[in-house]
């Protein structure tokens, strides 16, 4: 009787363990939006190579999307004319399959990051149109074929539009106008038939790059070309943008019956070093030591007003959750963020969801809840 009273005790305690530990068992942020939208976050090189072991275990517990920070860039994937090196994307797609996570590319055509020889013959002067036309064709097939039904979505072009909603003066604008838009979307779906397609841009609740943007997609709409998404770029400051410009465009972009994307979602909270700086990666600024106030740490004022200011945006997304199909915060801590070192090399800032030691923000707990409380 006494050893079945122990084994009795045993089994009850086992039991209650179970339960408690069950109990406490938080929900992830992939779980919370599963019947909202994807949530996505960029991998960087180290994460793709494995060297990362603590910001690669968040990424499998927390996000259901993934897209690479820097390793699909031309600069990277095509440095000499001719020669490819996929050895950064391959890892970085086989570990998107592995882990059961959409896989979003980036980026096929952008003016930065592209290398020297791209768009320019051996004394420096612009190529012709057809040279730039066969260059772009071929690279975009490397890349877009390689991984065909592998990867599900493409950012085809990113950042052909001024703030002011002009064209960007870039090499490829140059050569062959705003036609290269077109001719870069033709060819990644030629590549892919089956890809999802996107447009990518910052600053895109500045009314006159929204109205540009709307007209592009509708123009190549009307030339029968394949566009299946708008990707927003939430590159924000604590000022920039208002969440009210910030909705008029979710609303004027899905309204061209495309997929809008929040992509590259970070929030700084450093002072800017000049007007209208919006998110040009070519921008660089003198470090000031009064342009990084927090380098010890964020003052408990400063993360709630961060803190409210992306669950005021989460919220946003939710309620436009029928229109947005992704939500992608650029890079997984604190510690790896671009923000450290754009538009001021050398500084401490504090824009993504987790802290420099992998560990959840409170900002994770509150917007886990609000998309647990939307409604289907």
């Amino acid at each position: 009787m006494k050893l079945i009273n122990q084994f009795l005790l045993i089994t009850f305690s086992i039991l209650i363990l179970l339960v408690s530990c069950s109990a406490k068992k938080r929900t992830t942020l992939k779980e919370a939006f599963a019947d909202k939208f994807l949530i996505g976050t960029a991998m960087n090189s180290k994460q793709i190579n494995g060297l990362d072991s603590a910001s690669i275990r968040v990424i499998k517990e927390q996000f259901s999307a993934i897209v690479p920070e820097n390793v699909m860039k031309s600069e990277v994937i095509q440095p000499v004319e001719g020669e490819f090196d996929f050895s950064l994307a391959d890892q970085f797609v086989k570990f998107g399959e592995k882990n059961n996570l959409f896989i979003t590319g980036h980026t096929l055509i952008w003016h930065s990051q592209l290398p020297g020889w791209f768009c320019v013959d051996a004394k420096g002067n612009n190529v012709s149109p057809e040279i730039l036309k066969q260059r772009m064709k071929t690279h975009i097939y490397a890349l877009v074929g390689r991984y065909k039904g592998r990867v599900k979505g493409w950012d085809v072009v990113n950042e052909a539009i001024e703030d002011d909603g002009s064209w960007r003066k870039s090499k490829f604008y140059e050569i062959l106008g705003e036609d290269y838009i077109r001719l870069a979307f033709q060819y990644a779906h030629e590549a892919d038939p089956q890809a999802e397609l996107y447009y990518n841009d910052y600053s895109m609740a500045l009314p006159g790059k929204r109205d540009a943007v709307v007209k592009m997609v509708n123009k190549l709409q009307q030339q029968g070309v394949k566009i299946d998404g708008i990707g927003m770029q939430g590159h924000m400051t604590m000022d920039f943008p208002s969440v009210e410009e910030f909705e008029k465009s979710i609303i004027a972009f899905s309204n061209t019956g495309v997929k809008v994307m929040i992509t590259e979602m970070d929030i700084s909270v450093l002072p800017k070093p000049g007007k209208n700086v919006g998110a040009d990666v070519s921008l660089n600024f003198k470090y000031d030591k009064e342009l990084n106030p927090y380098a010890g740490s964020l003052p408990d004022s400063v993360a709630t007003a961060l803190q409210n200011r992306y669950a005021d945006f989460f919220r946003l997304f939710l309620k436009y959750k029928d229109k947005i199909s992704r939500v992608t915060v650029w890079g997984v801590n604190d510690a790896q963020s671009w923000r450290n070192n754009w538009p001021v090399r050398g500084r401490t800032d504090y824009p993504l969801l987790f802290d420099r030691n992998n560990n959840p923000k409170p900002i994770v707990e509150i917007i886990i809840k609000e998309a647990e409380e939307a409604k289907k």
